[in-house]
C-alpha cells in the first residue's frame, strides 16, 4: 500500500549524526552512499586552519615559480607537510575511521591515498593543492546547501515571537504558545497573525504571501478562517483563536518543508546507487593503470605511473553528483513553497514529471464551495414559509448545501426541528410546528414514496426537494461558483498532453454542466467516497500515471491511492492535507500545472549536472591515465565541476514560472 511505501522512506531522513568524541564539532553528513562532508557549523572564521594552509601553499609557490628559491627536501617537506594537515587533517581522521568500518570506497580514503602517494613520490605542492582545493569546493557546496535549507525554511517560518491577546479587556503581549483555545488575539495593521483562527472583526484585509504565494490582498470577513503567517494590512483586527500554536497550519507546513527535504527522490537513489558501484570500479581502474603498464611499456616508470594512478583516483570523487543533486531538489522544493506549493519530498517532484492524467474532485477543487441559493420554487404554500421549514431543519446538519440554505433563510425565530434524523446520503426528517418535514434530494421523496412533478428531475442545479406531511411542498436550487482559474489551468494541462477527469459525489446533470463549461476530458458524479476509488483503480489499470485533488475527508482515500496525492490546503480538510504528497496553498486550480512545471524543472537541472559531471570525469580521467592531466587539473576539474552544478542547481530558486 502506498501508506507504507511513505512510512519507509521517512524512515530514512536520519542523515546527519554526531561524532561524539571530535572536538571540532565536525558533523559527519552522509547522503547515503557513504559519500560524506565535512560540515562547520559557522562560516570563514572555523576555517582558519584551511586559510592558513592555503597562505602557506601560495607562499611556497610564489618563492619556487616567482623568484626562483627552492628550499631543500627536508624543509619543503616540514613546510608542506604543516599545510597538508592543517588543510586535510579533517579528511583524514574521516578515512581513518571509516576504515576502521572497512568502507575504503569513499572520496575521503580516496584523497588520503592520492594525497599521501603524492608526498612519497615528491610532489609536495600538488598534494597540499589537491587538499586544499578539496577542502574549499567542499565548504562551497555545505555553504551551498545549507544556504538552500535556510532559504526554504525562511519561506515559511514567519510565526512572530509575540502576539496581543485580550484577557479580561487588558491587552497583554505573550508567546504566542501561552495562547489557549478561543482566547482573542488583537493584530495591528503590518502585524503578522500568529495563530489560527476565526476572524471577529466585521471585516478586514491581508498580505496571504507566506502561505499561498500570492500577493493580492485577501479582504476577510466576521467568522471567516484566519491563518498563522497572513499579514494584517489595514484596520485593526480581533480574532477568536481556533488552534493552538503547534497546530497551526503554518507550523504544519513548516514540518512538511523540513520533513521533506530528507526525503530522497528515486534519481537521488539511482546516484546513491550508482557511487557505490562506481567508486571501486575506478578504484580498480587506478590500481591497473599503475602496474598493468609494467607488462607492457618497455621503459616502465613506476613513480610515472603512479602518478598517474593517483591523478585517477582524485578524479573520480563522484562529488558533483552527490552534492548538487539534493540540491537540485531542495531548489525545487523552495521554489514550490515560493509559488504556495508545498512538496513532502523530492520524490513526489520526480512523481509529478510522470503525470499524464489528473483526476479532480469538484466542489472546493474546481468549484469555490460557496453555495447560494438561486431559486425557489413553492407548490401551495408561500415561498418564504418553505423556505422557513427547509432551513430550521437544515440548521441540523453542516453540509454547505445546509448552510446555504440557512444563510438564505435569514432569521427563523426560536422555532426548532424535533426528532430530527439524517438518512445517509438522502437528507433530513424532522418534526416543525406538529408537521412532518422532508429536506433533501429526490432519492429521500422516493424513498418515502413521494410523488413530485416530473420537471423538477429537469432541474440541473444542486436541489433540495421539500415535502410538508408526506405531500411534496416545492424545491430551492443552489449552484457553486467555478473558480475563475479552473478553465485556463484545464486548458493548460490539455497542453501538456495531460488527460482531465472530474469525480464528484454532485449528480451528474451538474457535473456534466460544469464539464462542459470547463472542457475537462471525461466527468462522473452520483458517486461515493468509494465510487471514487474505484474510477482511479480503473484509470491506472488502463495504464496512467495520476495525480488525483481533492479538499474534503471523503477525497483522503483516493488521495492516498494516486500515485501523487494533491490537497487544496485553504479549504482542505486535515486528513486530505495530512495524507496528501503535495499542498497547494491558495486552492488555486492552476498551481496543479505550477507544480507539474516545478517537478520538470528541477529533473532537467538535475539531469544537467549528472550529464555535465559525468563528460568532464570521463575526459579528465582519460587525460589523466595518459599523463596529460596532472593533479592540479585532477582537483580543479573535480572541484570546478562541482561548482558549476551547484550553481545550476542553485538557480532553480530564482527561476519565474
Amino acid at each position: 500500500m502506498k501508506t507504507t511505501k511513505r512510512h519507509t522512506e521517512c524512515c530514512s531522513t536520519d542523515d546527519e549524526k554526531k561524532i561524539d568524541d571530535s572536538k571540532d564539532e565536525l558533523v559527519e553528513h552522509s547522503d547515503g552512499d557513504g559519500h560524506e562532508h565535512g560540515v562547520e557549523k559557522t562560516g570563514w572564521r572555523s576555517h582558519w586552519d584551511l586559510l592558513l594552509s592555503l597562505v602557506i601553499l601560495i607562499f611556497m609557490l610564489t618563492l619556487e615559480y616567482g623568484f626562483d628559491i627552492v628550499f631543500n627536501n627536508a624543509i619543503n617537506l616540514i613546510v608542506y607537510g604543516l599545510a597538508y594537515l592543517l588543510a586535510g587533517w579533517k579528511v583524514l581522521d574521516l578515512a581513518f575511521r571509516k576504515l576502521k568500518r572497512f568502507d575504503i570506497f569513499n572520496e575521503f580514503f580516496l584523497m588520503s591515498v592520492a594525497t599521501i602517494g603524492a608526498f612519497l613520490i615528491g610532489e609536495y605542492s600538488e598534494g597540499v593543492a589537491v587538499m586544499v582545493f578539496y577542502a574549499i569546493g567542499e565548504w562551497f557546496q555545505d555553504s551551498a546547501v545549507n544556504r538552500a535549507k535556510r532559504s526554504i525554511k525562511a519561506l515559511l517560518d514567519v510565526r512572530p515571537d509575540e502576539v496581543t491577546v485580550i484577557r479580561d479587556g487588558v491587552e497583554q503581549r505573550v508567546d504566542p504558545a501561552t495562547v489557549a483555545l478561543n482566547e482573542t488575539i488583537q493584530i495591528k495593521p503590518g502585524e503578522k497573525v500568529a495563530l489560527d483562527g476565526q476572524l471577529i472583526s466585521e471585516n478586514a484585509s491581508f498580505n496571504t504571501a507566506a502561505l499561498t504565494g500570492e500577493s493580492k490582498p485577501d479582504t476577510k470577513y466576521a467568522k471567516e478562517p484566519i491563518l498563522a503567517g497572513m499579514i494584517n494590512l489595514n484596520t485593526v483586527a480581533e480574532v477568536k483563536v481556533t488552534a493552538l500554536f503547534r497546530d497551526s497550519k503554518l507550523s504544519k507546513i513548516l514540518e512538511m518543508v523540513q520533513d521533506a527535504t530528507a526525503r530522497k527522490s528515486q534519481t537521488q537513489l539511482f546516484i546513491s546507487k550508482f557511487a557505490k558501484v562506481y567508486t571501486p570500479i575506478v578504484f580498480f581502474l587506478a590500481v591497473l593503470v599503475c602496474f598493468l603498464p609494467y607488462f607492457f611499456v618497455d621503459d616502465y616508470d613506476f613513480n610515472t605511473w603512479f602518478y598517474r594512478s593517483l591523478v585517477f583516483l582524485v578524479i573520480s570523487c563522484p562529488c558533483a553528483l552527490v552534492v548538487s543533486i539534493p540540491l537540485g531538489y531542495f531548489g525545487g522544493i523552495g521554489l514550490a513553497s515560493r509559488n504556495g506549493i508545498l512538496f513532502k519530498g523530492g520524490n513526489f517532484l520526480d512523481v509529478m514529471t510522470k503525470i499524464n492524467a489528473v483526476v479532480m474532485d469538484k466542489t472546493g477543487t474546481l468549484t469555490k464551495g460557496v453555495f447560494k441559493v438561486q431559486e425557489v420554487v413553492s407548490k401551495d404554500i408561500a415561498e418564504k414559509e418553505l423556505v422557513r421549514f427547509a432551513a430550521i431543519l437544515e440548521k441540523n446538519s453542516t453540509h454547505p448545501v445546509a448552510k446555504a440554505v440557512v444563510d438564505y433563510a435569514g432569521e427563523t425565530g426560536s422555532t426548532k426541528a424535533e426528532k430530527v434524523e439524517e438518512i445517509a446520503g438522502h437528507g433530513l426528517k424532522g418534526m416543525i410546528d406538529g408537521k412532518d418535514i422532508l429536506a433533501g434530494n429526490l432519492k429521500l421523496l422516493r424513498k418515502f414514496s413521494i410523488s413530485f412533478p416530473a420537471e423538477v428531475e429537469k432541474v440541473v442545479d444542486t436541489i433540495v426537494v421539500i415535502a410538508i406531511d408526506k405531500a411534496y411542498a416545492g424545491y430551492i436550487t443552489i449552484a457553486d461558483e467555478i473558480k475563475e482559474d479552473a478553465a485556463q489551468a484545464i486548458k493548460d494541462m490539455h497542453n501538456l498532453n495531460i488527460k482531465t477527469v472530474m469525480l464528484s459525489g454532485d449528480k451528474q446533470s451538474v457535473v456534466d454542466q460544469v464539464a462542459k463549461k470547463l472542457g475537462i476530458d471525461e466527468a462522473f458524479g452520483d458517486l461515493l467516497p468509494e465510487g471514487k476509488v474505484e474510477r482511479v483503480q480503473t484509470l491506472k489499470d488502463g495504464g496512467f500515471r495520476l495525480a488525483f485533488v481533492g479538499d474534503g475527508v471523503n477525497d483522503a482515500p483516493v488521495v492516498a491511492l494516486a500515485d501523487a496525492g494533491i490537497a487544496m490546503g485553504g479549504l482542505g480538510s486535515d486528513a486530505t492535507i495530512e495524507t496528501a504528497d503535495v499542498v497547494i496553498q491558495n486552492d488555486h486550480p492552476s498551481k496543479i500545472v505550477s507544480a507539474i512545471l516545478i517537478g520538470k524543472i528541477t529533473r532537467n537541472v538535475v539531469w544537467q549536472n549528472i550529464i555535465l559531471a559525468m563528460v568532464v570525469k570521463v575526459i579528465v580521467l582519460g587525460l589523466g591515465a595518459g599523463g596529460v592531466a596532472t593533479l592540479w587539473e585532477a582537483v580543479i576539474a573535480d572541484v570546478g565541476v562541482a561548482l558549476l552544478a551547484i550553481v545550476n542547481a542553485v538557480r532553480i530558486q530564482k527561476m519565474q514560472l
